[in-house]
């Protein structure tokens, strides 16, 4: 093992040893929701149905080309906050997400480093910006729910508190009882790094590929993995 190796393992140990609480982003270090339904498609159909409406120019071109969903139905919220057009907005994602359910691909190691984690009595929660129904419908299916029923803090109609806003995981802190520097954030973009350290929480990022590795390094994040191997090893230890 060289020194280099040996300094990241002792951080992720250090990471894993005080965590008494995990906070889990969904859509990355869980599984991959949009593997066969691509978001980007997702969005394309938000902002064609508000064009539909006569409202394509409530989304500008630079939210249009982020092919992000999520940033489309924020941009149309920051316009027209709390109305009926960003509720059906958001009622429309949600029925997206819940159809990519199906064919979501599991994070390698995942289920198994969940599971396990919890029977080593550590207590976990989902704290994502995709919907709380489509979160609890993939870990339904994955016999995962019991692993953290009923911490599961998703996106509500307050649209404006979804990360960075460190609002899902301070009600997950809140809920549970538990200190935020007792608790470990696992995330995969720069929002979850920056809701974290909102919330006082130590981070860890995971990055299923080098794009995704340096957008996390370059706003700051300490320690990051390309998979969850290394923490089951960890936590089995």
């Amino acid at each position: 093992m060289t020194e280099e190796t040996a300094r990241e393992t002792g951080k992720l140990r250090d990471l894993i040893t005080r965590a008494q609480v995990v906070l889990w982003d969904f859509d990355g270090p869980v599984c991959r929701l949009f593997a066969q339904h691509p978001a980007a498609r997702v969005a394309d159909e938000l902002v064609e149905w508000l064009a539909g409406r006569g409202l394509r120019g409530l989304v500008t071109d630079t939210e249009r080309d982020s092919l992000d969903p999520h940033l489309v139905l924020r941009a149309v919220d920051r316009r027209h906050p709390g109305s009926d057009l960003v509720a059906e907005l958001e009622e429309r994602l949600t029925k997206e997400e819940l159809r990519a359910t199906s064919t979501a691909m599991p994070t390698a190691f995942a289920d198994i480093l969940i599971q396990t984690w919890r029977a080593r009595g550590v207590r976990m929660a989902v704290t994502t910006n995709n919907s709380p129904r489509v979160v609890r419908a993939y870990l339904d299916d994955r016999g995962l729910t019991p692993c953290f029923a009923p911490h599961i803090y998703g996106r509500t109609q307050d649209l404006h508190r979804l990360k960075p806003d460190p609002h899902c995981l301070n009600r997950a802190l809140n809920a549970m009882g538990a200190a935020p520097d007792a608790a470990l954030m696992i995330g995969d973009s720069p929002s979850d790094l920056e809701a974290a350290h909102l919330a006082g929480v130590p981070f860890l990022g995971y990055a299923r590929n080098e794009r995704k590795a340096k957008l996390l390094t370059g706003v700051g994040a300490e320690c990051v993995v390309d998979s969850l191997e290394p923490l089951l090893a960890l936590v089995r230890d």
